[in-house]
């Protein structure tokens, strides 16, 4: 062989396996789209983990996941949902308030979504059993339960009559929770009165003026920017000891008296198994919206027995409540 065939072919063996390298297909990445804190959200994102690994994808294995965390503040998610698409991730997955700034970020990203409100009155997409376009997801229920929510609480404190409920009004799914606090409430023969906060000084004044004007009870919007003040919230409400109903078991993990809602850990673990699908080729046009089945009453009995509560009950007007 002569020496400059030679080295021609060790040059084209020692391309092999760059070649080989190149063909190999890069790692899928998934962008998570959140307009909360990752701090108290382990378990739902363990739930997005199981979904994905039920579909054989496991984080940093043979799939990344790049995540934006608004922290509450919902004037970011814009540009966050902006920073993913020129990432060109693979899916993205927006919960909340972040679904409608992933949507108009992207016409070609796939996107899957948890949301409170109804996806279709939000835009997200065109029905239910056909969302058409590049969304789909998991719609839990939120207006749907206020009624059970209020309900519920005046089983706990039987003789309340008068409600207030906090309600986040930059959040979308608070205006239909409004409406139907007070339909309910003037169905059980209740007076309800709404107070709005938006920020960490309203969410106190808003305790203060609670307690002062005497309300019995207080049910809490749902919101995940509360969500994220949860600390402050239940803090506050044994401060002035007010029987305080919430719509997830953060809020009763965290020191609340009680809370009924969608069980979010499983709705998580449903998201994960359609970013799953998607990423096997699935088109979230094809993918009915999900919405979610499986509830949960969670009450905090050591909150119960410092509010006063006998048997679950909790009165109104003892030593141990708001006068």
């Amino acid at each position: 062989m002569r020496r400059r065939e030679f080295i021609a072919l060790i040059g084209g063996a020692a391309a092999w396996p760059l070649a080989a390298r190149a063909q190999q297909p890069a790692m899928p990445v998934i962008g998570l789209l959140n307009s909360q804190s990752p701090d108290g959200l382990t378990e739902r994102l363990r739930g997005f983990r199981q979904g994905l690994k039920d579909t054989g994808y496991v984080e940093g294995e043979n799939v990344a996941i790049e995540y934006r965390w608004a922290e509450g503040q919902y004037d970011r998610l814009q540009a966050l949902a902006a920073d993913l698409v020129r990432r060109q991730v693979a899916v993205i997955v927006a919960n909340g308030p972040a679904a409608a700034f992933a949507k108009a970020a992207t016409t070609t990203i796939p996107i899957v979504f948890l949301v409170a409100e109804d996806p279709v009155r939000l835009g997200l997409v065109a029905s239910l059993a056909r969302p058409a376009g590049n969304a789909t997801g998991i719609n839990f229920f939120v207006g749907e339960l206020v009624a059970k929510q209020l309900g519920l609480l005046r089983e706990l404190v039987p003789r309340a009559l008068r409600i207030a409920v906090l309600i986040n009004p930059k959040y979308a799914a608070n205006l239909s929770a409004t409406a139907d606090a007070e339909s309910a409430a003037h169905a059980m023969g209740l007076q309800v009165r709404i107070f709005n906060a938006s920020h960490s000084r309203e969410v106190n004044d808003a305790f203060t003026t609670i307690a002062r004007d005497r309300h019995e009870a207080l049910l809490v919007g749902p919101d995940p920017y509360f969500v994220q003040r949860r600390t402050q919230l239940v803090t506050l409400a044994a401060r002035h000891a007010i029987p305080t109903s919430y719509n997830v078991r953060e809020y009763a993990e965290a020191g609340g008296l009680m809370s009924y809602g969608t069980d979010v850990r499983d709705a998580y673990r449903q998201t994960g198994v359609y970013v799953g699908r998607i990423l096997k080729g699935a088109k979230p046009a094809d993918l009915p919206v999900v919405q979610a089945s499986k509830f949960e009453l969670v009450i905090n009995l050591a909150t119960a027995m410092m509010l006063g509560c006998s048997q679950v009950r909790c009165g109104v007007g003892n030593d141990n409540l708001a006068k």
